[in-house]
């Protein structure tokens, strides 16, 4: 039997109220630079704060496992998160992030 992994996807939009809040930053001497929001957000999720911000999205796993954050990307309107126990590829037609699924819209 193989074993099953949590792994999620996560879009944060950017442009909205939501990074309108004040972000905790681990570094002090990071605060004196001139980050733009969408730095400070990427910055956040580096630090550990996805499971406070986003605590209703937040999945643990139930054989006991960690969850890391193992990439963040950037696109126009939106920072994608991909979390999960190892790093799984993502299957495109499942994706949340719309370059991915956008292409198999056409076959449905």
């Amino acid at each position: 039997m193989a074993n099953k992994y949590v792994q999620m996807e996560v879009l944060l939009m950017t442009g909205t109220s939501f990074l309108a809040g004040n972000l905790v930053r681990k570094d002090d001497s990071a605060a004196e630079r001139n980050y733009s929001e969408i730095e400070q957000l990427e910055e956040a999720c580096w630090n550990g704060l996805v499971k406070m911000m986003l605590p209703e999205v937040w999945i643990e796993p139930p054989n006991g496992g960690i969850l890391y954050l193992w990439e963040v990307k950037e696109a126009g309107t939106f920072l994608e998160l991909k979390i999960g126990e190892i790093p799984l590829p993502v299957d495109g037609r499942l994706s949340l992030t719309p370059c991915n699924f956008l292409p198999f819209q056409v076959y449905n």
